[in-house]
């Protein structure tokens, strides 16, 4: 069974706490601007979104090509900067990748951040190795819901879509590995879980979870 599984995690609030930090950065370019989104705003526009799509709603008007790609970088930037000294891992994430990865689950990440992003966690956490696909923002057309981040990585891992089970912590994210097929553990960093659409399983952080957990869910 352990060979025909893979297990794909998204990055932000998935593999880190780093949706607080997004906010902050948000603020400050938005503040640069005279705009300042609410605490529910941010969390029904920003959290799992991808840049064009919040940059577009906050802004009330289209922002692609050139202009959206100034404004992530700054953006992003910003964000970096922030994140930087507290980069840290949800409690438990390592052991349990190490331990699925010891068990011959195929691992993946796939993100809608930017690569200087993942770049940036992947530097200080380090599970780079044990990772047999890395996707970024860069690497699809269609962002999350859309599940083309997921069949890709499906791809990338050789395995069918039916065969993977995703760690995702927004409702774009959990819709994205659904509409790809795919099984899904809410990870209710960001949301609750009744904000989330239906899950398979739901956590807090990695400390219970485990390959035999695991095993169960494709089980069920």
């Amino acid at each position: 069974m352990n060979s025909e599984i893979a297990v794909i995690f998204d990055m932000d609030g998935v593999i880190c706490h780093t949706n607080p930090f997004h906010s902050l950065a948000f603020r400050e370019f938005f503040s640069l601007r005279n705009l300042a989104p609410t605490d529910e705003e941010f969390a029904q526009h920003m959290f799992g979104k991808s840049n064009s799509y919040i940059l577009s709603h906050f802004f009330k008007r289209p922002v692609a090509g050139e202009e959206l790609m100034q404004l992530e970088e700054e953006k992003e930037g910003l964000f970096r900067k922030l994140y930087e000294p507290h980069i840290e891992p949800i409690t438990g994430i390592v052991e349990f990748m190490t331990e699925l990865e010891e068990n011959g689950v195929k691992l993946g990440v796939a993100t809608s951040a930017p690569y200087a992003n993942l770049d940036l966690i992947l530097k200080r956490i380090d599970i780079r190795s044990k990772l047999g696909s890395i996707m970024a923002s860069e690497d699809v057309k269609k962002h999350k819901p859309d599940p083309e981040v997921y069949l890709r990585s499906a791809g990338n891992l050789n395995i069918d879509p039916k065969q993977c089970l995703v760690f995702e912590d927004s409702y774009s994210g959990v819709s994205a590995a659904l509409n790809a097929g795919m099984r899904v553990v809410g990870v209710l960093s960001s949301h609750t879980r009744e904000e989330l659409p239906p899950c398979n399983f739901y956590i807090h952080d990695y400390t219970d979870l485990s390959y035999n957990k695991i095993i169960e869910l494709f089980g069920n």
